[in-house]
């Protein structure tokens, strides 16, 4: 018997099969239930999410034998013959290769004429965008008023390009791109029933790599079953579609993160070896990070549809700072862009990478894990160097060698009288002596991204000369994080001139002020003051006894409180 493959073969046969569109089925279902079927309906979507598959569906609830139904029967003649392509009723037309308006017309001169088999004539027209504007032109009267045997299904995945006549004409339907969580539990019960044995990983990276299609989904496994012969698993689904392994993924980023020049030639010759699409590449990264920026700040968050380990994303998610993990998704897009005209795909694939191993984001303080790392075996007696800004800042370049500054330093030296002297390590910024100075303590202090949101939000419950201790909200647990908790740490020791300072959080309940509690009472201090300004001022009186004019509620600013809208305060 002839081999059919599985995207034929599992091609849903009634509404209930169709998976991810229930916001159509629906609509259609209770159309056919009350009678009330549009003369044209217009389906939209990407490649394989069941257009074409719905309007089979509609033609065989339309002329199923046992009458029209919602739930036709698939068993009597004119249903067969529909899932078997071969109802006189059913015409179906391919636009792409009837472009021309003879063949419009030819198609509209076999419209007046009644069913030969069915109780509706039934004209499937995919990809009607591709028609001519003359054919568009000859089919718009006779789809507004077709023959009552008539009805039109239209399929497209380009709806923009309808012309405004034909699309007011339809009934609309847009069929949604499936998640890859879907299309793996459909993926799991077809295989299930078909014998193959399969990974759930391999399934979920299959389901991924359909790119929100059904069809898609099914064909490549039938390519995957095919190139594994028989059991699917995870690696011999990554070595069919030619993708880097999402272990490979991870150890990239962690070397990139660690700036270990000598572990990134070795990851790259292993790459070399699987000859991987380096854009692809690019794009799994990108898709870990922003995973990884994901597992920051909601830790509770687990994504279904991830094909990454859960517990390398945490270890990650702990060892890189949340400002470099967007600099590295930043330049990860920027690489991307840039690919197609470097030399050449490895080559822009180890630029992108040295661009995440040399910058760091401005201003992180004292310096994270990572700087750290990237300087060791450098000189000390290098000076380091200031901040590159060429743009609107948000990067500045690791310490180079010696030789390459004075590469680009001024021609003419300057004199000696216009010679800065060396800069002197900053003196500490006040003392903190007890608990109740930490939130004025670090109103002033130099310290930015979550670090400064844990700060903010502690309450401090006891401070030493070794120590300090401080309570952070159950809410705000999320802040509490070691890479988080070192960079203030360090911070502190700089600002308290104190290098062997230990700082420790804990969770609970607060009961003092923090300085997050504190700026709230001032701004709403504030607020009050500038209401209470306007209530008494003279001329806003005269505005409202001349004019009528009323203060829009809501909307009075302090002076130093961003605008938020642009409504005038009177009207």
């Amino acid at each position: 018997m002839t081999y059919q493959a599985l995207a034929r073969k599992w091609r849903p046969r009634t509404f209930d099969e169709v998976a991810g569109q229930q916001h159509v089925v629906q609509a259609l279902s209770n159309a056919l239930a009350q009678q009330r079927i549009h003369h044209a309906m217009l389906f939209s979507g990407t490649r394989g999410v069941g257009k074409t598959t719905l309007g089979r569906i509609i033609a065989k609830c339309l002329n199923c034998e046992t009458g029209i139904t919602a739930t036709p029967c698939g068993t009597c003649s004119a249903c067969e013959q529909i899932d078997q392509g071969r109802f006189v009723d059913l015409i179906e037309i391919d636009a792409a290769s009837r472009t021309k308006v003879d063949d419009t017309r030819e198609l509209l001169d076999n419209v007046q004429y009644a069913p030969t088999r069915g109780r509706y004539k039934v004209y499937l027209i995919d990809e009607v965008h591709m028609l001519s504007k003359h054919s568009f032109n000859a089919l718009l009267k006779t789809l507004e008023e077709p023959p009552p045997h008539v009805r039109f299904l239209l399929a497209t995945t380009d709806p923009q390009k309808l012309p405004i006549t034909i699309l007011s004409r339809c009934l609309q339907f847009n069929l949604k791109r499936l998640p890859p969580t879907l299309i793996r539990e459909r993926l799991a019960s077809i295989l299930e029933q078909e014998g193959v044995e399969a990974e759930t990983d391999a399934l979920q990276a299959l389901a991924i790599a359909a790119d929100g299609s059904m069809r898609d989904s099914l064909s490549l496994t039938d390519q995957a079953i095919a190139f594994a012969g028989g059991k699917l698993t995870l690696q011999s689904v990554e070595d069919m579609l030619g993708a880097v392994g999402s272990q490979d993924v991870l150890a990239v980023i962690d070397v990139v993160n660690q700036a270990d020049p000598d572990a990134m030639a070795a990851l790259l010759r292993k790459l070399d070896e699987q000859a991987p699409d380096f854009d692809g590449l690019l794009a799994q990264m990108a898709s870990a990070l922003q995973q990884i920026a994901v597992a920051q700040l909601v830790p509770a968050y687990s994504n279904e549809a991830s094909v990454f380990d859960r517990d390398k994303l945490q270890t990650l998610a702990d060892a890189v700072s949340p400002e470099d993990v967007q600099l590295f998704y930043q330049i990860i897009m920027q690489g991307r862009r840039d690919l197609p005209v470097a030399p050449d795909p490895r080559a822009g694939f180890e630029m992108t990478l040295l661009k995440m191993m040399a910058f760091r984001p401005a201003g992180e303080g004292s310096g994270g894990q990572a700087q750290a790392r990237s300087r060791e075996g450098r000189k000390e007696t290098a000076e380091p160097e200031p901040a590159v800004v060429a743009e609107p800042a948000v990067a500045r370049p690791a310490p180079v060698a010696e030789p390459a500054r004075r590469a680009v330093q001024p021609v003419a030296p300057p004199s000696p009288v216009e010679e800065a002297p060396e800069a002197a390590p900053r003196p500490p910024i006040g003392r903190l002596d007890s608990p109740e100075q930490w939130p004025e303590f670090i109103r002033g202090l130099e310290v930015d991204g979550i670090a400064a949101q844990l700060a903010r939000r502690s309450e401090c419950i006891s401070v030493t000369p070794e120590r300090i201790t401080l309570r952070l909200p159950e809410a705000m647990a999320r802040f509490n994080r070691p890479l988080t908790l070192e960079r203030l740490r360090d911070v502190l020791r700089e600002a308290l001139a104190a290098p062997e300072l230990d700082l420790r959080v804990e969770t609970g309940d607060t009961t003092g002020p923090t300085l997050a509690s504190i700026e709230s009472e001032e701004a709403a201090a504030r607020q009050a003051d500038a209401e209470a300004a306007l209530a008494n001022d003279d001329n806003i009186h005269e505005f409202e006894r001349r004019f009528g004019a009323s203060i829009r509620e809501g909307s009075i600013r302090p002076l130093d409180a961003p605008v938020t809208q642009s409504d005038p305060t009177i009207h």
